[in-house]
């Protein structure tokens, strides 16, 4: 069979199973320009109207490959005026998106802001769904990923051909519609040969600083040439496997998933709630362990909203804690999930963190003036805190090391003539005390293991220099008092505490 009629009897066969065909429905197709996405646009072009759906071409330009970047998005656009189709093309920054949400992944970052973008088309014309050009091929190097860091059911199972929108989460419309599933790369290359029709090359495939170009530029083809010429499509079943047993356990799942539950589940969540379910833990005992990890992962997904942080491990260590005999216990789970074990009941909740994190909140900036005799001393009330400084000389000040976390000896001369305690901003660097250059002061954070939701109420001393202080945790090296000094040397001590005492 020609490869073009081959290519189309899938994608229609795909466009009859989710249900868009013959449904008046509106399809968004995510286009970059390349073969998979081109092609996944040819066929949804000449089928669309047999089938009775709409097509709105979507393309974000990413502006990380330049000008070939920008070629890329005037060749879509250009291409949907040809096909007649509406179109909607963007360009984002995908290093700005990941500073500003926090993503220490540029390729996590860019698939989201992606993913944003494609929602934020579809939501405007009410489509359906979004159309994207993912291939067997991206289908066996996704389980391959997930089996090198460990995966569970979900992980073998890869992508499926309609998934619930990915980002932002809790999206009931649109979904992720995937029809080319189940052809290559290689054919749709053919495809669009065999339709005489362009595309474009996308140079970021080769850059092996992404894994995935690693694993399919290196990896897929060693396994390939070296263990099995059908490797690809021997992942690509096993993912049809793992879909079809995690389908059954989570339909069993859903069946008993009501007899979990304590009673106050189905209490109405008041105001000032936190999101949070409560499992029996007799009912639980009397599950096979797949389907209590399968219940622990819905639970977590209950009170999150999805599980895209919830790695196998975590769910290990979930199952391992609510599966044994202890009365008692605590596990943090990503994004700010507490689990905790009781004699009779295993809950999960997001944690209170008021209450875990000693920092109150924080507004500002806050200026500390000097009097006006230069002098640093002076009682501020900056919120719930209470900051004191104190002008000393060193003969006062025997031992300088920090007496408690929220106490600071500092050199008033290096802290030049204005001080503020605020919150971090953007673009914040940091010297820490014994180092000779400075960080990313959101690399301290990750380095002293600050919980992310303790981040914005830490509160910052900062001078004209930089951060003086992250209070709480390290003064900076430029702040601290000089190692040679006499008992005149001046100093000023800091003092943060809560309250008005």
């Amino acid at each position: 069979m020609p490869v073009v009629a081959r290519v189309e009897r899938k994608v229609a066969a795909a466009l009859q199973r989710a249900g868009l065909a013959g449904a008046g429905a509106t399809v968004v197709a995510g286009v970059s320009g390349g073969a998979d996405s081109s092609a996944l646009l040819y066929s949804l072009d000449r089928l669309r109207k047999s089938l009775d759906f709409s097509l709105h071409v979507a393309h974000l330009n990413h502006d990380f490959r330049g000008e070939e970047a920008d070629e890329d998005a005037r060749f879509v656009g250009s291409l949907a005026q040809q096909l007649g189709l509406p179109f909607s093309v963007a360009k984002q920054d995908p290093i700005a998106y990941q500073r500003e949400h926090r993503i220490s992944s540029f390729e996590q970052g860019a698939r989201e802001m992606r993913y944003r973008f494609l929602a934020d088309v579809a939501q405007r014309l009410e489509a359906s769904a979004v159309a994207v050009g993912h291939t067997a091929d991206d289908l066996a190097e996704t389980v391959l990923l997930h089996i090198i860091r460990g995966a569970g059911l979900h992980g073998l199972a890869g992508m499926s051909k309609i998934a619930p929108w990915p980002c932002p989460t809790g999206l009931d419309t649109p979904v992720i519609f995937r029809p080319l599933l189940e052809v290559s790369k290689e054919e749709t290359v053919e495809y669009c040969n065999e339709l005489g029709q362009p595309y474009r090359e996308d140079s970021g495939n080769l850059l092996f600083r992404f894994t995935r170009n690693r694993v399919r530029r290196q990896l897929m083809p060693l396994l390939s040439s070296e263990f099995n010429p059908q490797v690809k499509w021997a992942l690509t079943r096993l993912a049809a496997t793992a879909r079809l047993d995690l389908d059954f356990i989570e339909s069993e799942v859903e069946r008993i998933w009501g007899g979990l539950l304590a009673p106050e589940e189905g209490a109405a969540v008041g105001p000032g709630s936190r999101p949070a379910v409560t499992l029996l833990r007799q009912p639980f005992k009397q599950l096979h362990p797949a389907m209590q990890r399968r219940a622990l992962r819905r639970a977590y997904v209950a009170v999150k909203g999805d599980a895209r942080l919830l790695a196998e491990n975590h769910l290990q260590a979930m199952y391992e804690l609510a599966s044994s005999p202890r009365t008692g216990g605590t596990l943090d789970l990503p994004s700010g999930i507490s689990m905790q074990l009781s004699v009779s009941a295993i809950s999960l909740a997001v944690k209170d963190i008021a209450f875990d994190c000693p920092f109150p909140q924080l507004a500002g900036p806050h200026l500390l003036p000097r009097a006006n005799s230069g002098n640093f001393s002076g009682i501020h009330f900056v919120g719930e805190w209470r900051v004191v400084l104190e002008d000393m000389i060193a003969s006062q000040v025997p031992d300088l090391r920090q007496p408690d976390n929220f106490t600071a000896y500092l050199n008033p001369k290096a802290l030049v003539s204005t001080l503020e305690v605020r919150k971090r901003e953007e673009g914040d660097r940091f010297q820490p005390l014994g180092m000779s250059e400075t960080k990313r002061l959101q690399d301290f954070f990750i380095d002293a293991k600050i919980p992310r939701e303790w981040r914005e109420r830490i509160p910052l001393l900062a001078s004209e220099r930089g951060i003086a202080w992250v209070v709480g945790y390290r003064i900076a090296e430029w702040a601290k008092v000089p190692e040679a000094r006499t008992p005149d040397t001046p100093i000023v001590r800091v003092r943060f505490t809560q309250g008005t005492e």
